[in-house]
């Protein structure tokens, strides 16, 4: 492979010749073999906007040459559309600022931007990663901005719209079964009678939850540190710079971005990052309730509960003939999981925040990204390949509930607690329905008892 010679502040670097990257890279990807991962393309897409905001902000204020500048717009809008995906290979794991990844897309944008300007790769006369690409910005400003900004987007793209047909497909299934009577349970046990509708009901509005919780969460990464650079102080830019470039990232993003209240919060803390990481995880918990819900309402078939049958998708066993599980919940299970575990290590990183600075930033756009793309593409699995072809065994639900000792609850008030208490605990010693050794006992009218044990009553 043929190579050219870079060269930054601590020397010479050998490059690959055709590679867009120069020797900052080059020292980052030699010094960070961790985890063979890179940052997500969404993250380096959102470093590219603001590369491209800030060259308009600086050419607006007359601090940058507008052909200069005009070509840094250029080369970031073709990193924005991913035509450079490949020049990014930056390990996940690196220092904690980002300042390798920043550098990173400078030097992309700068050397490409020096060939739309008519130079070759590493002409920095025409274009420098720092003084030109870079200019105004700092990566202590940089990487904090660039995860609110892909984290938004991504949110809105992709995991909203995916809550939005879970939480349609969940209302369609509450109306499908509004009639269909079953037995509740408690603590794994038998309890008074509910409609399976209604716990549908209650399974839609945690959705309809999750979609609020993270909507708020998410107001609060709108705020981001531009212009602050280095510390909080906006050493080096001029005073108008973040105004401008955050109105370019506004526009071209399509949300209202607006610049931190307070700089050295912003810089030196990432509580935002956590607390939306939050959202991610509540509503990851909220998934594995519904899909272990959906296995256990579904077991069976014969020797389960089997009051609701899951869509049949695959062979479930190499040993055991006609075994069909319930895979896309324990799909969405595991993902729940790996959501737990991604906010842990958010949770971390953000305590990580020392003195003036966070120095866990990259792990923490890789875990939150990470997080929207599991919870989205299962959340889209689970109501499509699940919850759309759920069908109710409603004899099934009937034979269940003219069973259940938890049928004498209504008793209670006609006869007392324990008087209805003896009555459950003969009709489960006797293997009889509550309704018939009532009936026995002669305590009420046949009316009484079939007004009092009506199930339709209950719910």
């Amino acid at each position: 492979m043929t190579s050219r010679i870079e060269k930054d502040s601590m020397g010479e670097m050998s490059v690959p010749a055709d590679a867009y990257w120069s020797a900052s890279t080059a020292r980052a990807v030699a010094n960070f073999q961790i985890s063979g991962e890179r940052l997500p393309a969404d993250f380096i897409k959102a470093v590219a906007i603001i590369k491209m905001a800030a060259a308009k902000a600086n050419i607006q204020l007359g601090v940058l040459d507008k052909k200069t500048g005009e070509a840094i717009v250029k080369a970031s809008k073709e990193v924005i559309d991913e035509k450079w995906d490949n020049q990014f290979p930056v390990d996940i794991f690196q220092t904690g600022s980002g300042t390798s990844t920043n550098m990173n897309v400078n030097e992309v944008i700068a050397n490409r931007s020096c060939e739309i300007l008519g130079g070759n790769k590493g002409d920095k006369g025409l274009c420098h990663p720092n003084d030109h690409v870079n200019k105004g910005q700092s990566s202590n400003d940089i990487i904090p901005s660039a995860i609110f900004i892909s984290v938004i987007i991504k949110t809105h793209q992709l995991l909203l719209p995916a809550l939005e047909k879970l939480h349609l497909s969940l209302q369609k299934k509450e109306k499908q079964f509004k009639n269909i009577i079953k037995i509740g349970r408690t603590h794994l046990m038998d309890a008074v009678p509910v409609t399976l509708g209604q716990e549908f009901s209650g399974y839609a509005r945690q959705i309809d939850l999750s979609i609020r919780r993270i909507k708020d969460a998410g107001s609060y990464l709108l705020e981001i540190p531009l212009g602050g650079t280095a510390l909080g102080t906006g050493l080096n830019t001029h005073q108008d710079f973040a105004r401008i470039a955050i109105k370019e990232i506004s526009a071209f993003t399509d949300h209202k971005f607006r610049q931190s209240n307070n700089l050295f919060e912003a810089i030196a803390s990432k509580d935002g990052a956590l607390f939306f990481s939050g959202a991610l995880n509540t509503l990851a918990a909220t998934l594995m309730k519904i899909s272990n819900d959906l296995r256990l309402l579904s077991s069976g078939p014969r020797c389960g509960i089997n009051e609701i049958s899951l869509p049949s998708l695959q062979p479930g066993s190499s040993i055991m003939p006609g075994k069909v599980n319930p895979v896309i919940p324990e799909t969405v299970i595991q993902v729940a999981a790996d959501v737990m575990g991604n906010n842990n290590s958010i949770n971390i990183a953000v305590g990580s925040s020392l003195l003036d600075l966070n120095v866990m930033m990259p792990l923490i756009a890789y875990k939150l990204l990470r997080s929207i793309d599991l919870l989205a593409n299962a959340s889209t699995h689970l109501s499509e390949k699940c919850i759309d072809g759920i069908e109710a065994n409603e004899d099934r639900c009937r034979q269940l509930v003219e069973w259940s000792m938890a049928l004498v609850t209504p008793l209670a008030l006609k006869i007392g607690y324990d008087k209805a208490s003896e009555i459950a605990y003969e009709a489960h010693k006797r293997g009889k329905t509550v309704k018939e050794i009532t009936k026995e006992k002669n305590i009420l009218t046949d009316k009484e008892l079939d007004d009092i044990l009506d199930p339709k009553s209950m719910i």
